[in-house]
């Protein structure tokens, strides 16, 4: 993760949640740096802003956000968790190989599934994506839906690494970070989507519920036709789940 992409992942996220276009002031680029500089990883940054806005949009205030200082403390707070959450690491490499797989296996009692399956698990989505993207490179399409994939692709990169030398790894919050990410490929994907090829696979979907839209309220209708489109593009385009759910 380069100086200048830690920066504009950052604005990315938060610009995005806010709903309006915001240029940061000079405060919040400080704020960053700030960041950057005491080594938060910028998963945790993200994690902070997605947070602070969750709570925000679920007691909605008078006041709406205007700078990023809103999210810091939010984002130290996921910061000092993550930092406890690798205590340990380094030590364990002074360590003979019995002793920390004894230790590895005491933390990782609590994981929905081993961690070394969780871990394969996301270097197989990983290399699907980075191949996505190669694909696309090949026949001169590298486009909007590349470079999200790509932006992916490094978060994904230091999930990895937190996840594997996490003293005692959170699948939670690996959970939620994942869900973010998918959250950005769909948004990419449908994007991406030429508007004649996008309206010929809604009414396609469209189709294919037909028979059950009566029997549903609008809102359930709505988001399962939602989910199959989504799908239905993920499919086409080869990008794969990133949830634990999927694996």
């Amino acid at each position: 993760m380069n100086y200048y992409n830690y920066f504009s992942e950052v604005e990315e996220t938060f610009v995005r949640r806010r709903g309006k276009h915001l240029h940061l002031g000079s405060v919040d680029w400080a704020l960053i740096e700030s960041w950057k500089e005491m080594g938060v990883p910028l998963h945790v940054v993200i994690n902070g802003i997605e947070s602070a806005f969750d709570s925000y949009n679920a007691k909605p205030r008078k006041r709406s956000v205007k700078t990023l200082m809103y999210c810091q403390e939010e984002v130290e707070a996921q910061y000092a968790e993550w930092l406890e959450s690798q205590l340990g690491a380094k030590a364990e490499d002074q360590q003979d190989d019995e002793a920390v797989a004894a230790k590895a296996s005491d933390a990782d009692a609590h994981l929905p599934f081993p961690r070394a399956a969780i871990l394969q698990y996301m270097a197989r989505s990983r290399s699907a994506l980075e191949q996505i993207c190669e694909e696309r490179k090949r026949v001169r399409r590298d486009d909007g839906l590349c470079e999200t994939i790509t932006r992916a692709v490094v978060r994904l990169c230091e999930l990895e690494k937190d996840f594997s030398r996490a003293a005692r790894p959170d699948a939670e919050q690996l959970e939620d970070a994942l869900t973010r990410l998918e959250k950005m490929l769909d948004d990419a994907l449908s994007a991406s989507t030429p508007e004649a090829e996008m309206g010929v696979a809604r009414a396609e979907t469209e189709a294919q519920l037909h028979a059950y839209r009566d029997r549903m309220e609008k809102s359930t209708y709505e988001q399962t036709l939602s989910n199959l489109l989504l799908k239905r593009l993920r499919d086409q385009y080869g990008v794969p789940r990133l949830s634990l759910f999927y694996l």
